[in-house]
């Protein structure tokens, strides 16, 4: 049953997914929207130069039925008076065909933005498959376009149909009436008509947006094995970076070791902790070049002792410098004191052993904040 569950499509797709389908030009689109933005342009566009299309079929209506004796009798005539009526007609519908045009190159963007696929135009031969295109015919979602296209059909229809049904008998009376009457009449009974129809389109519009961006987000849904793959290829096989991990950690420990023979004094716990430190006239602070707990510690001591480092026993100021110096950082300007105290130590105990006198002692109790040293806090 695991098995299954993992196999099951429930997973919403990453950024990832959306980003590959984008590349392949699969994006959500909706033909409806594209539609009525060119209409809804179209009929925009046609009401505001609305004065200026009737004038201009008003002209080329005068100018049609306006015949001189020349034209009659040259055939040649005819045909330039009416290449030059269709000329007229053409610059006056210009705004309104480069307003549709612009509509619809600017629709599309409206759900799924700008998109140019090179992949997209790439040849499917898959798609020549008999086969396939049967089972893409008898498929869900062209069921669902049937029934839409027969849904729209039959509401824009309808919809023109009453509208046109309601103004039959002031349409039939047309013809009675005088030609600039029964142009304005025709040009308001248009407009009505079609913005009309208009809202009748909006209201599938309403529907079919949710509803293809639902379909295309439910077609890229993954599984959930398709989403721990995918957490491996961005992020790396977590077994691979638990080894690069460890691989690093133990660079750095050689580093780190190969570091104490620089060490001026190592501070330990004795065996808990341990601390090496490093100083010199150009650094303005020790700075810790070494520590580690337990075997570590241990580790650290022993080969601090091999390359003569001095080993100091000092509990507090280990405790404190193994929770709050960084490795490679200077110490805590909190324990600059304590340090100097510890290092000063280191020198006269050099001075005594290269030339006598009296065997320096380090102080038992070094000025180490109460709030540095985890067990005193305690």
């Amino acid at each position: 049953m695991a098995e299954d569950s993992d196999l099951e499509r429930t997973e919403p797709p990453s950024p990832k997914r959306l980003e590959d389908a984008r590349k392949k030009g699969q994006i959500p689109r909706s033909q409806e929207l594209a539609s009525f933005s060119v209409l809804m342009t179209g009929m925009v566009a046609i009401a505001m130069t609305g004065p200026a299309l009737l004038n201009s079929l008003k002209q080329v209506m005068r100018s049609e039925f306006t015949f001189s004796r020349a034209t009659l009798v040259d055939p040649m005539q005819m045909h330039t008076h009416f290449i030059k009526a269709c000329e007229s007609m053409l610059w006056a519908c210009l705004p309104v065909f480069a307003a549709c045009a612009l509509a619809a190159l600017l629709a599309p963007m409206l759900m799924g933005g700008w998109l140019f696929s090179t992949e997209a135009m790439a040849p499917n031969f898959g798609r020549l498959n008999p086969a396939s295109g049967i089972k893409r015919m008898l498929s869900v979602r062209s069921i669902v376009e049937m029934f839409k296209a027969i849904l729209k059909s039959g509401l824009i229809g309808g919809v023109a149909a009453l509208v046109l049904w309601k103004e039959r008998a002031d349409f039939v009376q047309l013809i009675a009436m005088p030609p600039d009457n029964g142009l304005a009449y025709l040009w308001g009974m248009a407009k009505f008509t079609l913005f009309t129809v208009v809202g009748a389109m909006a209201v599938i519009v309403l529907i079919d947006v949710p509803y293809q961006l639902w379909e295309y987000y439910k077609n890229l849904r993954m599984t959930k094995e398709e989403v721990r793959q995918e957490m491996k290829e961005s992020e790396g096989d977590p077994q691979l970076k638990g080894r690069i991990r460890q691989l690093q950690r133990e660079a750095a420990r050689k580093r780190m070791m190969s570091a104490i023979p620089k060490a001026d004094v190592i501070v330990t716990n004795p065996t808990h902790y341990a601390v090496a430190l490093q100083y010199t006239e150009a650094m303005r602070a020790p700075v810790v070049i070494a520590k580690g707990s337990f075997l570590l510690a241990e580790r650290i001591i022993e080969l601090g002792r091999q390359h003569k480092v001095t080993v100091v026993r000092t509990p507090p100021l280990a405790r404190a410098l193994y929770h709050h110096a960084d490795l490679g950082e200077e110490i805590p300007a909190a324990l600059y004191t304590a340090a100097a105290e510890v290092l000063a130590y280191i020198y006269q105990l050099r001075h005594w052993q290269r030339y006598g006198g009296t065997e320096p002692v380090l102080n038992d109790s070094l000025p180490v904040p109460k709030d540095l040293d985890p067990e005193a806090a305690a």
